[in-house]
């Protein structure tokens, strides 16, 4: 059974750093496709920031210079490091692994991790 279990959210002010952690456990971090999406309320969800087995890392253009994904094949974990944050970070934020690419039927999430951004 694939669990995806993230931590580190919080309430912090703009210009501030946190660090999310996905736990990951019934997969390998290092052979899958994992990612961190977010959702703002009334929002879609978008992807923002991705690492596949190579270990090329992608983000999406709002977060390019101030997030960071990395994983932990060891500790079978990722996290996203996120500096500079603003007020438009303020999201729901998930964790996602697929054997092949994020956003399929087979995609696994996890049950997200709330990040708040006042300003």
């Amino acid at each position: 059974q694939v669990q995806l279990v993230e931590s580190g959210g919080g309430l912090v002010q703009a210009g501030e750093s946190l660090r999310l952690s996905c736990a990951a456990s019934g997969i390998s971090v290092s052979l899958n496709v994992m990612g961190w999406y977010r959702q703002a309320p009334g929002k879609q969800r978008e992807l923002v920031a991705s690492i596949v087995r190579g270990g090329s890392t992608t983000y999406a253009d709002s977060v390019k210079g101030r997030f960071t994904i990395s994983r932990d094949n060891t500790k079978n974990t990722v996290s996203l490091q996120m500096n500079s944050l603003k007020p438009e970070d303020t999201a729901v934020y998930y964790c996602a692994s697929d054997r092949v690419r994020l956003g399929s039927g087979f995609t696994y999430w996890g049950q997200g991790t709330q990040v708040t951004v006042s300003s």
